[in-house]
């Protein structure tokens, strides 16, 4: 992998990461079919370099967690593990916000038992509740961070509006948002993370596979004898110094092609193409 580093608070971590969600089972719901198929692919991610680790409780529900910590405890040291909480799984289908206060200071709990931790590095907000005030949610974790169970606090799915007034009550370090070369939404949230040193976190950095099927990809693939998704991942890392794509998969060898974007350097021509 590049050498290329992110920060995140007073942590750095390589700029390709790894989202682990996709190794439990189909539409993230339950076990995986093959549990140590799994652990293969999150420990040869660490294997080639990847020291940040995005998941959830909400992934399996918990399955995505004890996953990591069956495979990876004890953790080599300068792993970074970035968990988050805020959203229910009532069955396969569903993600529903639940940001109370009660709520998310028992999921911080639930986490570090199944991720084995007395601290967690990087704890995010999943997404704001509806029907619960931002800041409550917010404050509900700043006050997890002070009783020292979190380090670094996070947002995921939030506007520009809620990442400043998440700021007002304690200091955020990341924000996990769809981004990727179709869809280009955050760019202001984007923009407000380079200007305080906030690490972005593009979810669906491929589009669920609409990047791949793009012609100025697709062109530019075949030029760098590289894969459409390796050009996407690419693009992401040139786009902002500030990105952290953690693309997902419950298989190695896509895994080694994801992480292999780290070495590809687009040419001016190609970003002006690209748009």
């Amino acid at each position: 992998m590049a050498s290329e580093t992110v920060a995140l608070g007073d942590l750095t971590v390589n700029r390709m990461g790894f989202g682990a969600m996709r190794v439990c089972g189909p539409d993230v719901w339950g076990p995986p079919e093959d549990r140590v198929a799994a652990h293969q692919v999150l420990r040869r991610a660490i294997e080639l370099g990847v020291n940040f680790l995005d998941t959830a409780d909400s992934y399996g529900p918990y399955v995505d967690e004890e996953l990591i910590a069956e495979a990876l405890h004890p953790y080599p040291k300068g792993l970074v593990i970035g968990t988050k909480g805020g959203l229910l799984r009532p069955n396969r289908h569903a993600w529903d916000p639940n940001g109370r206060p009660g709520h998310l200071r028992s999921a911080v709990d639930g986490s570090l038992k199944r991720l084995k931790l007395e601290c967690i590095d990087l704890y995010q907000l999943h997404a704001p509740d509806p029907k619960v005030p931002f800041t409550e949610s917010v404050g509900a974790l700043a006050q997890m961070q002070r009783a020292g169970k979190i380090r670094h606090l996070g947002l995921s799915n939030v506007s520009l509006a809620q990442l400043e007034e998440a700021r007002r009550i304690a200091p955020i370090v990341s924000v996990q948002n769809r981004y990727n070369l179709e869809d280009r939404s955050s760019d202001g949230v984007l923009a407000a993370c380079e200007k305080f040193g906030i690490a972005f976190l593009p979810w669906f950095p491929l589009g669920a596979g609409a990047c791949l099927k793009s012609a100025k990809v697709k062109k530019i693939a075949a030029r760098l004898e590289a894969s459409a998704a390796q050009v996407a991942l690419a693009w992401l890392l040139a786009r902002s110094k500030a990105m952290l794509p953690i693309p997902g998969t419950a298989s190695v060898a896509h895994l080694e092609e994801n992480l292999r974007a780290a070495a590809i350097r687009l040419s001016a021509e190609d970003l002006a193409a690209l748009g």
